[in-house]
Protein backbone atom coordinates (compact mmCIF):
# COMPACT_ATOMS: atom_id res chain seq x y z
CA UNK A 1 0.00 0.00 0.00
CA UNK A 2 1.41 3.12 -1.00
CA UNK A 3 1.81 6.35 1.44
CA UNK A 4 -0.46 8.20 0.15
CA UNK A 5 -2.99 5.51 0.23
CA UNK A 6 -2.09 5.08 3.74
CA UNK A 7 -3.09 8.12 4.83
CA UNK A 8 -6.11 8.91 2.69
CA UNK A 9 -7.44 5.24 4.77
CA UNK A 10 -6.71 7.91 8.03
CA UNK A 11 -9.30 10.29 6.73
CA UNK A 12 -11.66 8.31 4.93
CA UNK A 13 -12.98 5.00 3.57
CA UNK A 14 -10.75 3.54 0.70
CA UNK A 15 -11.77 2.25 -3.00
CA UNK A 16 -10.69 -0.49 -5.24
CA UNK A 17 -9.16 2.65 -7.11
CA UNK A 18 -6.45 2.71 -4.63
CA UNK A 19 -5.04 -0.91 -4.99
CA UNK A 20 -7.04 -1.92 -2.37
CA UNK A 21 -8.71 -5.25 -2.33
CA UNK A 22 -11.10 -5.85 0.72
CA UNK A 23 -10.32 -8.55 3.12
CA UNK A 24 -13.35 -10.61 2.13
CA UNK A 25 -12.03 -11.00 -1.19
CA UNK A 26 -8.68 -12.13 0.31
CA UNK A 27 -9.84 -14.44 2.54
CA UNK A 28 -13.30 -15.99 0.96
CA UNK A 29 -12.88 -17.89 -1.67
CA UNK A 30 -14.49 -20.92 -2.61
CA UNK A 31 -13.42 -23.93 -1.08
CA UNK A 32 -13.08 -27.32 -3.01
CA UNK A 33 -15.93 -29.93 -2.59
CA UNK A 34 -13.33 -32.25 -1.77
CA UNK A 35 -11.58 -30.28 0.83
CA UNK A 36 -15.03 -29.74 2.75
CA UNK A 37 -16.04 -32.94 2.63
CA UNK A 38 -12.77 -33.96 4.74
CA UNK A 39 -13.63 -30.60 7.13
CA UNK A 40 -16.82 -32.05 7.52
CA UNK A 41 -15.58 -36.00 8.47
CA UNK A 42 -12.84 -35.03 10.16
CA UNK A 43 -15.46 -32.85 12.69
CA UNK A 44 -17.39 -35.86 13.25
CA UNK A 45 -14.28 -38.21 13.96
CA UNK A 46 -13.37 -35.43 16.84
CA UNK A 47 -16.98 -35.52 17.85
CA UNK A 48 -17.39 -39.09 18.04
CA UNK A 49 -14.06 -39.60 20.13
CA UNK A 50 -14.76 -37.07 22.09
CA UNK A 51 -18.26 -38.75 23.18
CA UNK A 52 -16.58 -41.89 23.07
CA UNK A 53 -14.00 -40.73 25.82
CA UNK A 54 -16.64 -39.00 27.73
CA UNK A 55 -18.62 -42.57 27.98
CA UNK A 56 -15.51 -44.88 28.75
CA UNK A 57 -14.46 -42.36 31.45
CA UNK A 58 -17.83 -43.51 33.22
CA UNK A 59 -16.60 -47.33 32.67
CA UNK A 60 -15.84 -48.45 36.21
CA UNK A 61 -14.99 -52.65 35.16
CA UNK A 62 -11.72 -53.86 35.66
CA UNK A 63 -10.33 -50.27 36.34
CA UNK A 64 -8.47 -50.92 39.72
CA UNK A 65 -7.58 -46.97 40.33
CA UNK A 66 -11.20 -45.56 39.54
CA UNK A 67 -12.32 -42.69 41.70
CA UNK A 68 -15.68 -42.22 39.85
CA UNK A 69 -16.45 -45.89 41.80
CA UNK A 70 -17.04 -44.91 45.31
CA UNK A 71 -17.00 -48.04 48.08
CA UNK A 72 -17.18 -45.54 51.03
CA UNK A 73 -18.83 -42.83 52.42
CA UNK A 74 -15.95 -40.19 51.84
CA UNK A 75 -15.17 -41.54 48.37
CA UNK A 76 -19.32 -40.93 47.59
CA UNK A 77 -19.00 -37.66 49.52
CA UNK A 78 -16.50 -36.70 47.12
CA UNK A 79 -18.45 -37.90 44.09
CA UNK A 80 -22.16 -36.18 45.31
CA UNK A 81 -19.71 -32.94 44.78
CA UNK A 82 -18.38 -34.14 41.65
CA UNK A 83 -21.63 -35.23 39.66
CA UNK A 84 -23.54 -31.81 39.95
CA UNK A 85 -20.21 -29.49 38.92
CA UNK A 86 -19.54 -31.70 36.17
CA UNK A 87 -22.72 -31.31 34.72
CA UNK A 88 -23.24 -28.16 35.60
CA UNK A 89 -19.79 -27.29 33.95
CA UNK A 90 -20.92 -29.58 30.76
CA UNK A 91 -24.30 -27.92 30.12
CA UNK A 92 -22.29 -24.14 30.10
CA UNK A 93 -19.27 -25.98 28.16
CA UNK A 94 -22.20 -26.67 25.58
CA UNK A 95 -24.08 -23.52 25.56
CA UNK A 96 -20.86 -21.99 24.99
CA UNK A 97 -19.22 -24.15 22.29
CA UNK A 98 -22.83 -24.03 20.52
CA UNK A 99 -23.17 -20.20 20.37
CA UNK A 100 -19.61 -20.07 19.05
CA UNK A 101 -20.73 -21.81 16.56
CA UNK A 102 -23.92 -20.16 15.64
CA UNK A 103 -22.15 -17.02 15.44
CA UNK A 104 -19.33 -18.03 13.34
CA UNK A 105 -22.13 -19.77 11.13
CA UNK A 106 -24.70 -16.84 11.26
CA UNK A 107 -22.66 -14.07 11.31
CA UNK A 108 -20.00 -15.41 8.89
CA UNK A 109 -18.98 -12.74 6.11
CA UNK A 110 -21.00 -13.29 2.98
CA UNK A 111 -19.19 -13.75 -0.81
CA UNK A 112 -21.67 -11.49 -2.51
CA UNK A 113 -21.10 -8.82 -0.01
CA UNK A 114 -17.46 -8.27 0.10
CA UNK A 115 -16.23 -4.95 0.07
CA UNK A 116 -19.99 -3.40 1.21
CA UNK A 117 -18.61 -3.07 4.47
CA UNK A 118 -15.54 -4.21 6.12
CA UNK A 119 -16.53 -4.51 9.64
CA UNK A 120 -20.42 -5.29 11.26
CA UNK A 121 -21.66 -1.39 12.61
CA UNK A 122 -20.08 -1.00 16.43
CA UNK A 123 -22.52 -0.61 18.98
CA UNK A 124 -21.84 0.53 23.27
CA UNK A 125 -21.92 -2.54 25.40
CA UNK A 126 -25.27 -3.82 26.93
CA UNK A 127 -24.75 -2.70 30.83
CA UNK A 128 -27.70 -5.51 31.71
CA UNK A 129 -26.21 -8.20 29.91
CA UNK A 130 -22.52 -7.23 31.08
CA UNK A 131 -23.64 -7.16 34.79
CA UNK A 132 -25.96 -10.78 34.00
CA UNK A 133 -22.68 -12.76 32.80
CA UNK A 134 -20.97 -11.64 35.85
CA UNK A 135 -23.00 -12.01 38.57
CA UNK A 136 -24.25 -15.71 36.83
CA UNK A 137 -20.45 -16.91 37.17
CA UNK A 138 -19.88 -15.36 40.26
CA UNK A 139 -22.65 -16.54 42.41
CA UNK A 140 -22.21 -19.86 40.50
CA UNK A 141 -18.74 -20.09 41.55
CA UNK A 142 -19.67 -18.81 45.04
CA UNK A 143 -22.45 -21.92 45.34
CA UNK A 144 -19.51 -24.32 44.01
CA UNK A 145 -16.58 -23.11 46.54
CA UNK A 146 -19.45 -23.30 49.44
CA UNK A 147 -20.22 -27.05 49.02
CA UNK A 148 -16.63 -27.58 48.29
CA UNK A 149 -15.24 -26.04 51.70
CA UNK A 150 -18.48 -27.88 53.44
CA UNK A 151 -17.12 -31.83 51.84
CA UNK A 152 -13.45 -31.12 52.72
CA UNK A 153 -14.08 -29.85 56.00
CA UNK A 154 -16.28 -33.32 56.48
CA UNK A 155 -13.54 -35.19 54.96
CA UNK A 156 -11.21 -33.77 57.73
CA UNK A 157 -13.09 -34.77 60.13
CA UNK A 158 -13.01 -38.55 61.76
CA UNK A 159 -15.88 -40.06 63.98
CA UNK A 160 -15.90 -40.16 67.74
CA UNK A 161 -15.06 -43.75 67.14
CA UNK A 162 -12.31 -44.05 64.82
CA UNK A 163 -9.48 -46.39 64.93
CA UNK A 164 -5.97 -44.62 64.81
CA UNK A 165 -3.95 -46.12 62.62
CA UNK A 166 -0.48 -44.05 61.53
CA UNK A 167 0.62 -44.24 58.10
CA UNK A 168 4.28 -43.30 57.18
CA UNK A 169 5.48 -43.46 53.38
CA UNK A 170 9.62 -43.78 51.98
CA UNK A 171 10.57 -44.82 48.95
CA UNK A 172 8.80 -46.70 47.54
CA UNK A 173 6.18 -48.14 49.89
CA UNK A 174 3.94 -47.27 52.63
CA UNK A 175 3.43 -48.52 56.08
CA UNK A 176 0.72 -48.79 58.89
CA UNK A 177 1.33 -48.48 62.65
CA UNK A 178 -1.82 -49.56 64.53
CA UNK A 179 -1.90 -48.62 68.19
CA UNK A 180 -3.56 -50.94 70.48
CA UNK A 181 -4.04 -50.71 74.05
CA UNK A 182 -2.62 -53.04 77.11
CA UNK A 183 -6.06 -55.47 76.07
CA UNK A 184 -4.54 -55.71 72.65
CA UNK A 185 -7.78 -53.40 70.90
CA UNK A 186 -6.86 -50.98 68.44
CA UNK A 187 -6.85 -47.36 69.93
CA UNK A 188 -9.91 -45.12 69.04
CA UNK A 189 -11.95 -42.08 69.55
CA UNK A 190 -10.01 -38.81 70.62
CA UNK A 191 -9.36 -35.71 68.18
CA UNK A 192 -7.88 -36.13 64.83
CA UNK A 193 -4.59 -35.00 65.84
CA UNK A 194 -4.37 -36.76 69.01
CA UNK A 195 -2.36 -39.78 68.47
CA UNK A 196 -0.73 -42.17 70.88
CA UNK A 197 2.83 -42.53 71.53
CA UNK A 198 4.22 -45.57 69.83
CA UNK A 199 4.57 -48.59 72.21
CA UNK A 200 6.20 -52.08 72.01
CA UNK A 201 2.40 -53.59 72.10
CA UNK A 202 1.85 -51.73 68.37
CA UNK A 203 2.33 -53.64 65.27
CA UNK A 204 3.40 -52.50 61.98
CA UNK A 205 2.60 -53.59 58.66
CA UNK A 206 3.56 -52.90 55.38
CA UNK A 207 1.97 -51.75 51.60
CA UNK A 208 -0.91 -53.32 53.17
CA UNK A 209 -3.87 -51.86 55.62
CA UNK A 210 -6.31 -53.86 56.64
CA UNK A 211 -9.50 -52.34 58.17
CA UNK A 212 -12.95 -53.66 59.38
CA UNK A 213 -16.32 -53.16 57.28
CA UNK A 214 -18.07 -50.07 58.58
CA UNK A 215 -15.48 -48.60 61.14
CA UNK A 216 -13.91 -45.42 60.41
CA UNK A 217 -10.16 -45.35 60.38
CA UNK A 218 -8.54 -41.77 61.40
CA UNK A 219 -5.19 -41.70 59.47
CA UNK A 220 -2.44 -39.50 60.49
CA UNK A 221 0.35 -39.47 57.67
CA UNK A 222 4.03 -38.76 57.71
CA UNK A 223 6.95 -39.26 55.44
CA UNK A 224 10.33 -40.57 56.16
CA UNK A 225 12.23 -39.33 53.06
CA UNK A 226 10.57 -37.26 51.03
CA UNK A 227 7.18 -35.81 49.72
CA UNK A 228 4.95 -39.05 49.12
CA UNK A 229 1.20 -38.43 48.50
CA UNK A 230 -1.32 -41.21 50.27
CA UNK A 231 -4.33 -42.27 47.38
CA UNK A 232 -6.82 -44.67 47.60
CA UNK A 233 -9.51 -43.64 44.88
CA UNK A 234 -12.29 -45.90 46.00
CA UNK A 235 -12.13 -44.69 49.81
CA UNK A 236 -11.27 -41.37 49.90
CA UNK A 237 -9.30 -38.49 47.78
CA UNK A 238 -5.43 -37.77 47.97
CA UNK A 239 -3.85 -36.27 51.17
CA UNK A 240 0.15 -35.52 50.68
CA UNK A 241 2.95 -37.16 53.38
CA UNK A 242 5.17 -34.68 54.44
CA UNK A 243 8.91 -34.81 55.92
CA UNK A 244 8.30 -33.48 59.37
CA UNK A 245 4.99 -33.18 59.99
CA UNK A 246 1.61 -35.09 59.78
CA UNK A 247 -0.94 -34.37 57.92
CA UNK A 248 -4.47 -35.93 58.65
CA UNK A 249 -7.01 -38.44 56.50
CA UNK A 250 -9.70 -40.85 56.84
CA UNK A 251 -11.11 -44.14 55.52
CA UNK A 252 -14.13 -46.30 55.94
CA UNK A 253 -15.19 -49.08 53.76
CA UNK A 254 -19.15 -49.76 53.32
CA UNK A 255 -18.79 -53.80 52.25
CA UNK A 256 -15.70 -56.20 52.51
CA UNK A 257 -13.50 -56.04 49.31
CA UNK A 258 -9.84 -55.01 48.26
CA UNK A 259 -9.01 -51.65 46.87
CA UNK A 260 -5.40 -50.56 45.24
CA UNK A 261 -4.15 -47.27 45.67
CA UNK A 262 -1.61 -45.10 44.25
CA UNK A 263 1.43 -42.75 45.13
CA UNK A 264 0.32 -39.34 43.38
CA UNK A 265 3.32 -36.87 44.45
CA UNK A 266 6.54 -37.75 42.27
CA UNK A 267 8.88 -39.23 44.95
CA UNK A 268 11.56 -40.22 42.84
CA UNK A 269 12.70 -43.13 40.42
CA UNK A 270 10.46 -45.75 41.23
CA UNK A 271 6.92 -43.29 42.37
CA UNK A 272 5.15 -44.91 39.08
CA UNK A 273 5.63 -48.19 41.46
CA UNK A 274 4.85 -46.79 44.78
CA UNK A 275 1.60 -48.71 45.19
CA UNK A 276 -0.52 -49.65 48.67
CA UNK A 277 -4.10 -51.39 49.01
CA UNK A 278 -6.83 -51.45 51.29
CA UNK A 279 -8.54 -54.94 52.44
CA UNK A 280 -11.80 -54.50 54.27
CA UNK A 281 -12.73 -57.52 56.25
CA UNK A 282 -15.53 -58.46 57.98
CA UNK A 283 -14.90 -57.55 61.96
CA UNK A 284 -14.51 -61.07 63.20
CA UNK A 285 -11.85 -61.62 60.76
CA UNK A 286 -10.32 -58.44 61.45
CA UNK A 287 -9.91 -59.45 64.96
CA UNK A 288 -8.10 -62.94 63.48
CA UNK A 289 -6.24 -60.91 61.82
CA UNK A 290 -5.52 -58.50 64.50
CA UNK A 291 -4.73 -61.52 66.99
CA UNK A 292 -2.20 -63.20 64.38
CA UNK A 293 -0.51 -60.23 63.71
CA UNK A 294 0.14 -59.40 67.21
CA UNK A 295 2.13 -62.75 67.54
CA UNK A 296 5.72 -62.73 67.30
CA UNK A 297 7.44 -65.19 64.29
CA UNK A 298 8.02 -68.77 64.97
CA UNK A 299 11.65 -69.58 66.02
CA UNK A 300 11.86 -72.19 63.63
CA UNK A 301 15.48 -73.57 65.18
CA UNK A 302 14.08 -74.49 68.62
CA UNK A 303 10.90 -76.41 66.80
CA UNK A 304 11.10 -79.97 66.12
CA UNK A 305 9.63 -81.37 63.27
CA UNK A 306 10.56 -77.79 61.66
CA UNK A 307 11.16 -77.53 57.54
CA UNK A 308 14.39 -78.18 57.01
CA UNK A 309 14.57 -75.95 54.32
CA UNK A 310 12.70 -73.42 56.51
CA UNK A 311 15.61 -74.02 59.22
CA UNK A 312 17.93 -73.39 56.60
CA UNK A 313 16.63 -70.06 55.48
CA UNK A 314 16.02 -68.63 58.53
CA UNK A 315 19.73 -69.14 58.94
CA UNK A 316 20.34 -67.62 56.07
CA UNK A 317 17.89 -64.63 56.89
CA UNK A 318 19.85 -64.27 60.00
CA UNK A 319 23.31 -64.44 58.49
CA UNK A 320 22.67 -62.32 56.20
CA UNK A 321 22.24 -58.18 55.35
CA UNK A 322 18.82 -58.72 54.84
CA UNK A 323 18.76 -58.55 58.93
CA UNK A 324 19.78 -55.74 59.69
CA UNK A 325 17.03 -53.91 57.78
CA UNK A 326 13.85 -56.12 57.47
CA UNK A 327 12.68 -57.09 61.43
CA UNK A 328 11.29 -60.65 61.63
CA UNK A 329 10.07 -59.82 65.58
CA UNK A 330 11.21 -62.15 68.07
CA UNK A 331 14.19 -63.22 65.30
CA UNK A 332 16.56 -60.35 64.64
CA UNK A 333 15.09 -57.47 66.90
CA UNK A 334 18.29 -55.99 68.28
CA UNK A 335 20.07 -56.24 64.89
CA UNK A 336 17.42 -54.52 62.89
CA UNK A 337 17.82 -51.82 66.09
CA UNK A 338 22.14 -52.08 65.28
CA UNK A 339 22.34 -53.18 69.02
CA UNK A 340 24.70 -56.27 68.01
CA UNK A 341 28.08 -56.23 68.09
CA UNK A 342 31.08 -58.49 66.54
CA UNK A 343 34.46 -58.66 68.04
CA UNK A 344 33.52 -55.48 69.85
CA UNK A 345 32.68 -53.74 66.87
CA UNK A 346 28.98 -52.49 66.59
CA UNK A 347 26.75 -53.65 63.55
CA UNK A 348 25.34 -50.99 61.52
CA UNK A 349 21.36 -51.46 62.18
CA UNK A 350 18.58 -50.02 59.28
CA UNK A 351 19.01 -46.64 60.93
CA UNK A 352 22.68 -46.98 59.36
CA UNK A 353 21.63 -48.78 56.06
CA UNK A 354 18.80 -46.81 54.73
CA UNK A 355 18.17 -43.26 54.40
CA UNK A 356 14.38 -43.56 55.46
CA UNK A 357 15.66 -45.75 58.63
CA UNK A 358 13.15 -48.38 58.08
CA UNK A 359 12.28 -51.22 56.12
CA UNK A 360 8.95 -53.52 55.80
CA UNK A 361 8.75 -55.57 58.99
CA UNK A 362 8.65 -59.16 57.63
CA UNK A 363 7.24 -60.50 60.79
CA UNK A 364 4.14 -61.58 59.38
CA UNK A 365 5.12 -61.41 55.49
CA UNK A 366 3.05 -64.49 54.22
CA UNK A 367 -0.23 -62.87 55.21
CA UNK A 368 -0.23 -60.54 52.57
CA UNK A 369 -1.21 -60.81 49.31
CA UNK A 370 1.52 -58.72 47.89
CA UNK A 371 4.91 -57.13 48.17
CA UNK A 372 7.49 -54.87 46.96
CA UNK A 373 5.44 -51.41 47.35
CA UNK A 374 2.43 -54.11 46.66
CA UNK A 375 3.64 -54.37 42.80
CA UNK A 376 3.90 -58.01 43.03
CA UNK A 377 1.46 -60.64 44.06
CA UNK A 378 2.94 -63.20 46.91
CA UNK A 379 0.32 -65.02 46.42
CA UNK A 380 -2.07 -66.29 44.13
CA UNK A 381 -5.14 -64.14 43.19
CA UNK A 382 -8.77 -65.60 42.76
CA UNK A 383 -10.07 -66.03 39.41
CA UNK A 384 -11.65 -62.82 38.25
CA UNK A 385 -15.42 -62.30 38.62
CA UNK A 386 -15.76 -65.90 40.40
CA UNK A 387 -16.64 -65.42 43.75
CA UNK A 388 -17.69 -62.34 45.61
CA UNK A 389 -15.12 -63.14 47.92
CA UNK A 390 -11.83 -61.77 47.00
CA UNK A 391 -10.48 -60.34 50.40
CA UNK A 392 -9.78 -63.90 52.29
CA UNK A 393 -7.23 -63.64 54.70
CA UNK A 394 -7.44 -67.08 56.20
CA UNK A 395 -7.90 -70.26 54.36
CA UNK A 396 -11.78 -70.72 53.31
CA UNK A 397 -12.91 -74.32 52.18
CA UNK A 398 -14.99 -72.28 49.65
CA UNK A 399 -12.51 -70.88 47.96
CA UNK A 400 -11.45 -72.57 44.49
CA UNK A 401 -8.17 -71.28 44.75
CA UNK A 402 -7.21 -74.27 47.61
CA UNK A 403 -7.33 -76.83 45.61
CA UNK A 404 -4.30 -78.84 44.16
CA UNK A 405 -4.04 -77.79 40.69
CA UNK A 406 -3.72 -74.06 41.27
CA UNK A 407 -3.73 -73.08 37.49
CA UNK A 408 -7.22 -74.37 37.48
CA UNK A 409 -8.76 -72.50 40.20
CA UNK A 410 -6.31 -69.43 40.57
CA UNK A 411 -6.13 -66.57 38.86
CA UNK A 412 -3.29 -64.72 37.19
CA UNK A 413 -0.31 -63.98 39.63
CA UNK A 414 1.01 -61.78 36.74
CA UNK A 415 -2.30 -59.56 36.74
CA UNK A 416 -0.89 -57.42 39.65
CA UNK A 417 -4.22 -55.30 38.94
CA UNK A 418 -6.01 -58.40 40.86
CA UNK A 419 -4.22 -58.68 44.45
CA UNK A 420 -3.23 -61.89 45.49
CA UNK A 421 -5.33 -63.31 47.92
CA UNK A 422 -3.63 -64.76 51.34
CA UNK A 423 -5.23 -67.38 51.41
CA UNK A 424 -4.24 -68.73 48.51
CA UNK A 425 -0.40 -70.29 48.01
CA UNK A 426 2.24 -68.31 47.10
CA UNK A 427 3.93 -67.28 43.96
CA UNK A 428 7.05 -68.21 44.25
CA UNK A 429 8.61 -66.91 41.24
CA UNK A 430 7.97 -63.02 41.98
CA UNK A 431 9.71 -63.37 45.30
CA UNK A 432 13.05 -65.33 43.65
CA UNK A 433 12.87 -62.64 40.83
CA UNK A 434 13.01 -59.89 43.70
CA UNK A 435 15.43 -61.72 45.86
CA UNK A 436 17.90 -62.69 42.79
CA UNK A 437 17.87 -58.81 41.46
CA UNK A 438 15.77 -56.14 43.33
CA UNK A 439 17.05 -53.16 41.10
CA UNK A 440 15.76 -55.15 37.91
CA UNK A 441 11.92 -55.99 38.91
CA UNK A 442 11.54 -52.06 41.03
CA UNK A 443 14.32 -49.58 39.91
CA UNK A 444 15.73 -47.87 42.54
CA UNK A 445 19.15 -47.21 41.91
CA UNK A 446 20.73 -49.27 44.40
CA UNK A 447 24.23 -49.98 43.21
CA UNK A 448 26.89 -47.36 44.57
CA UNK A 449 27.27 -46.02 41.21
CA UNK A 450 23.97 -45.39 40.74
CA UNK A 451 23.34 -44.04 43.99
CA UNK A 452 25.70 -42.12 45.74
CA UNK A 453 24.02 -42.38 49.38
CA UNK A 454 25.62 -45.95 49.04
CA UNK A 455 29.12 -45.79 49.07
CA UNK A 456 30.58 -48.05 51.25
CA UNK A 457 27.42 -49.30 52.83
CA UNK A 458 27.88 -52.79 51.40
CA UNK A 459 31.71 -53.41 52.36
CA UNK A 460 30.86 -53.38 56.05
CA UNK A 461 31.62 -49.17 56.22
CA UNK A 462 28.81 -47.53 56.33
CA UNK A 463 29.85 -43.96 55.14
CA UNK A 464 26.59 -43.98 53.44
CA UNK A 465 22.80 -44.64 52.92
CA UNK A 466 21.27 -46.41 50.75
CA UNK A 467 17.29 -46.37 49.05
CA UNK A 468 15.35 -48.95 47.96
CA UNK A 469 16.88 -53.29 48.69
CA UNK A 470 20.18 -53.41 47.20
CA UNK A 471 21.68 -56.60 45.23
CA UNK A 472 23.27 -58.44 47.98
CA UNK A 473 24.50 -61.34 45.04
CA UNK A 474 22.29 -63.92 46.93
CA UNK A 475 22.93 -67.75 45.08
CA UNK A 476 20.31 -69.58 43.91
CA UNK A 477 20.05 -72.04 46.73
CA UNK A 478 19.92 -69.08 49.23
CA UNK A 479 17.08 -67.83 47.53
CA UNK A 480 15.26 -71.27 47.21
CA UNK A 481 15.87 -71.35 51.28
CA UNK A 482 15.35 -67.78 51.83
CA UNK A 483 11.21 -68.55 50.15
CA UNK A 484 10.79 -71.17 52.26
CA UNK A 485 11.59 -69.49 55.03
CA UNK A 486 8.89 -66.15 54.02
CA UNK A 487 6.24 -68.96 53.47
CA UNK A 488 6.28 -69.71 57.29
CA UNK A 489 5.48 -66.16 58.26
CA UNK A 490 1.81 -66.11 58.53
Amino acid sequence: MSEASSGKAQSEELTPDDGYTPAAEVIRKPTPAGLRAFGFLACLVVTWVFLKQGWDWFQTDNRPLNTLDPKGPNAQAIQDLVNPVFLLAAAIGIVVIGAVCFIAIKYREKPDLAGIEEFGKQTEGNKVLEIVWTLVPAVLLAVIGFFTVSTISKLDKPEPDAMKVEVFGQQWWWGFRYHLDADGNPRTGGEAGAFPEDSDRDIVAASELVIPVGQEVSLRETSNDVIHSFWIPNLNGKKDAVPGMYTHWKLKGDKPGVFLGQCTEFCGLSHANMRMLVRIVPPDEFRQWLDNQRKPARDLESESGADPRAVAGQKAFKSLLCSSCHRVRGINDSKVAGLDQVGGKKQPGVKDLLVSGTAPDLTHFASRGMFAGAIFNSHYPNRPNTQAVGYSLFNRPENPCRTDNVADGCGDPRDVANPGDPANPMWRPALAAWLRDPGKAKPMANLADENPYADGVLEGNPTGKLRGMPNLGLTEEQIELLIAYLETLR
